[in-house]
């Protein structure tokens, strides 16, 4: 009988676990062995539910998890939890573990090996940055860091840095626990993932909240007291105190590791992968989730673009192709939903400025409606804006800002942008109809026929 393969996985997350239950369902134990290595003190969780966490809509932190590690080696993994990989060994197919807690190490030999390594918080190299009281939120150590400090009671002063998305849900959570927030974003407006004056939409909703927002402002420091505490946070022309500041200044891939291995990185440093979510040039090396590159199929380049959807596909996919399968990732449109207390916020494929780079010419339409039927109790007002290229009418992209009922409808606009459908199509689309739900034209259609028309209008 034929030895077992070894799979061996860094990244205990969706990623790294979903690659390991799927392979696991493919394979038999004898045939594939499967140790996954996980630094933090939680698997499988989803941390996009961290700031509905801290906010008090879900209880934490074992509701954000989907499986236990336990549950994993049950299942016939064996995940060994508080043990980071320290070095990779690509010519001799080995990586060096590091038990966090005894400062064990000691090398493991594979034969396929899957990098989910994630994403980490940028934190810039100012003064005070490491202080105490100044927090990253990507993991669920770093939200339980939160709620043990400051955070975790009312009445405090919390600054935000970044108004990105996990920015604007950090400050809503934040806010609901009772503090005074401030925000502070060194661009024209809240949440960059949208154009300027979808962001104005933004701005004016968290300020009508009690939330702070300061625009055009970079932060130059972080001030400490004596016992090492954040006490304030400043820019140019101003200090906002503050007893606990949380950077939403967006992640990076985390990929030193692959970096010192001599593993092909892309622009910004995520792992570069072919559609089987193999790293180039590697028979053997797998990698998913926040740490890679994705293709666009819109701007037709690859992107880092850190979200859990991604991250589990991929798993799929890997776990599918380890498994003795095939599968493929073709790439996304950069769909993407958040919420800042009432107000939805989404929007999928190209901004104006991401057209522009990628060498399109454009239209960009701008369409008011509401949720509902106008005379249905509940309809409330919602902005779509549409991108459409200018001759074909192919969509590139929509921006939607609205009360209940704006976010999900994105979905019509991925899938408009998976098939390349034109404004012109989208206009013909079959949509479901009643006063609870839609207008008979629903919002993302009314923007496609004013889309359409701009088409025309501007020629080739």
């Amino acid at each position: 009988m034929a030895a077992a393969q070894r799979m061996v996985v860094v990244g205990g997350d969706a990623a790294g676990m979903s690659a390991a239950s799927r392979a696991r369902r493919l394979r038999k134990p004898g045939e594939l062995e499967i140790t996954a290595f996980e630094r933090g003190h939680f698997s499988s969780y989803s941390a996009c539910g961290i700031p509905y966490w801290l906010g008090g809509d879900v209880e934490g932190p074992d509701a954000l998890i989907a499986r236990s590690p336990q549950e994993h080696r049950e299942r016939g993994i064996d995940l060994r939890m508080r043990t980071e990989v320290t070095e990779l060994d690509v010519a001799g197919q080995r990586v060096r573990s590091r038990d966090l807690e005894s400062g064990t190490e000691a090398w493991h030999g594979y034969d396929h090996l899957v990098l989910a390594t994630g994403a980490r918080p940028v934190r810039p190299p100012l003064e005070g940055i490491d202080a105490r009281g100044v927090h990253g939120v990507q993991t669920l150590d770093d939200g339980q860091a939160l709620l043990d400090g400051p955070a975790g009671s009312s009445g405090r002063r919390a600054v935000v840095i970044g108004a990105g998305y996990i920015g604007v849900e950090m400050a809503e959570a934040l806010t609901r626990r009772g503090h005074e927030v401030t925000v502070i974003e060194r661009a024209e407006e809240p949440m960059s993932t949208l154009d300027a004056d979808m962001g104005a939409l933004v701005r004016d909703a968290m300020c009508g909240m009690g939330i702070e927002v300061v625009t055009r402002t970079e932060v130059t420091a972080l001030r400490t007291g004596p016992d090492g505490a954040v006490t304030a946070v400043v820019t140019e022309g101003k200090e906002y105190p503050a007893d606990v500041v949380v950077l939403g200044l967006g992640v990076r891939p985390e990929t030193s590791l692959a970096e010192a291995a001599g593993l092909p990185l892309g622009e910004s440093g995520g792992l570069l992968t072919d559609l089987a979510m193999r790293v180039r040039g590697h028979e053997n090396i797998w990698a998913g989730g926040d740490c890679v590159e994705v293709w666009d199929l819109v701007a037709g380049r690859s992107r880092h673009i850190a979200l859990g959807t991604h991250a589990n596909k991929h798993g799929q996919v890997i776990g599918a192709n380890i498994g003795g399968g095939y599968a493929t990732f073709p790439g996304v449109v950069g769909t993407a939903v958040s919420k800042v207390c009432d107000l939805e916020i989404a929007r999928t494929g190209l901004l104006e400025a991401q057209a522009a780079a990628a060498g399109l010419r454009f239209v960009a339409v701008t369409a008011e409606s509401t949720s509902r039927a106008g005379y249905y109790p509940g309809a409330r007002p919602m902005t779509v804006k549409m991108l459409a290229e200018r001759g074909t009418g192919r969509l590139l992209g929509v921006q939607i800002v609205g009360r209940e009922g704006a976010g999900k409808r994105v979905d019509v606009a991925a899938v408009a942008l998976t098939a390349r459908m034109t404004v012109e199509q989208m206009t013909a689309l079959d949509l479901g109809y009643a006063p609870p739900f839609s207008p008979v034209w629903d919002p993302v259609l009314v923007a496609a026929r004013k889309a359409a028309a701009a088409v025309r209008a501007a020629g080739g």
